[in-house]
């Protein structure tokens, strides 16, 4: 019996020549992630285990980003609290504002995360990594506290499913209506505490931010994580941020599946999920037999969908025309590096002439922090990845997630709109 790709991560950095599903192991970690909410309550446990400083200071990332720049006095003490921890034990990657970005969206671009590596994070939607062919998930703030402290953590072993994807997206299809189309095809509990494998030459199609997207919400379907194979793409892209060493694992032919799903991508049509779960989601065409559905505020950001890819596609679709009269377009790129080449290719520029207003990297909205809070009753079409009741703000307020395509066209028109209804 073979091995998954996760398997084999797995195996390697518990230091075992194979592993199984369902198998408790202790690994090493390649990396711990932290952000300004999480961090705090991490850095407190640690106080309480007493120990004398953390396993390696080159090992470790503390980002402060959902509350930054600091939206009040106690998210002005939380990155205080994490500020202190940074300097006083020397942490190599501490990112403040200035240098900053969307955690999930800055690391890669760092160059802090690679193929092979095993990382945690005290964030749901640290799967992300998993486009360049780590394992990488999200864990509790205790679970990050150990991991600062010892370099180690307990898995269970997870099963897969495998996502064959084939043929290629069609215009105005990306990452974000992949991975919107499985979640609605599988339910928010459908790879409970699996991994999620895409593989298939659908890839090739894919761009790393569209990868980047995927594995982010694989935790949206209950993965334990999201994970694609290495290809030339991928290379690239880690050859051009890291010099990091990386190693490339490839599942055995035999390894074990609970699933297999095949996707064709040249299929797939834009998808939007509606409140308030991301499995309750409509194709355009679904959604154009019904009533219009009438929205106050468009996010084009997060660390799903605030990529420079996503970006482009927004602007391509804003530029010669106006936010809808009304309507609330906020715009935020997800690194300071994103922000700066969005405003050398001139898309701020179309983003802000279209009525739209462009913010410094923050999460923000996303988790209703700040940034784009919603009244009573009020819709918004978001980039992001959850639209739980009271997500973004009062509990009445209702979330349509989509991709920046979708958003962008919706601001425009003030409902729910396809771009290729301009």
């Amino acid at each position: 019996m073979g091995m998954t790709m996760t398997q084999k991560i797995l195996a390697h950095a518990a230091g075992l020549d194979k592993v199984v599903a369902g198998q408790l192991i202790e690994a090493n970690l390649d990396l711990v992630l932290g952000n300004d909410i999480t961090s705090p309550v991490a850095i407190k446990e640690m106080d309480k285990m007493r120990v004398d400083g953390v396993f390696n200071k080159d090992k470790i990332a503390l980002v402060p980003d959902h509350f930054v720049p600091n939206k009040d006095i106690k998210s002005a003490e939380h990155c205080k609290c994490v500020r202190e921890f940074a300097k006083r034990n020397e942490i190599t990657n501490y990112f403040e504002v200035g240098e900053m970005g969307i955690e999930h969206a800055l690391l890669p671009e760092k160059g802090l995360t690679v193929a092979g590596d095993v990382i945690i994070g005290a964030d749901s939607h640290t799967c992300t990594y998993g486009a360049l062919g780590a394992f990488s998930t999200g864990v509790g703030s205790t679970d990050m506290a150990a991991g600062m402290a010892t370099g180690k953590a307990w898995f269970k072993v997870p099963s897969a499913i495998k996502f064959v994807l084939t043929g290629k997206p069609s215009k105005w299809v990306s990452g974000k209506d992949v991975i919107l189309h499985i979640i609605g095809m599988i339910g928010v509990d459908g790879a409970l505490y699996k991994s999620m494998e895409f593989v298939g030459d659908g890839i090739a199609n894919l761009t790393m931010d569209d990868r980047f997207t995927i594995a982010n919400m694989a935790i949206e379907a209950g993965g334990k994580n999201g994970i694609f194979p290495v290809d030339a793409l991928a290379e690239q892209y880690m050859k051009e941020h890291s010099t990091k060493k990386y190693t490339i694992y490839k599942a055995d032919e035999d390894a074990v599946y609970d699933e297999t799903y095949t996707i064709d991508l040249s299929t797939l049509r834009p998808t939007v999920s509606f409140p308030h779960l991301p499995e309750n989601t409509h194709t355009i065409d679904e959604i154009h037999e019904m009533d219009d559905i009438v929205i106050d505020q468009v996010v084009i950001g997060s660390c799903t969908n605030g990529r420079l890819d996503d970006l482009r596609t927004a602007a391509e679709i804003l530029k010669g025309r106006k936010v809808k009269k009304g309507l609330r377009c906020i715009v935020i790129p997800a690194t300071q590096k994103i922000y700066l080449q969005a405003m050398e290719e001139g898309l701020l520029k179309t983003f802000i002439e279209a009525g739209a207003v462009v913010s410094t990297p923050t999460c923000g909205p996303c988790l209703g922090g700040y940034m784009g809070i919603l009244a009573e009753g009020e819709r918004c079409v978001s980039t992001t990845n959850r639209n739980f009741v009271g997500r973004m703000g009062h509990i009445t307020s209702e979330i349509y997630l989509a991709s920046p395509a979708v958003a962008a066209a919706s601001a425009v028109t003030g409902k729910i709109s396809c771009p290729c209804e301009l």
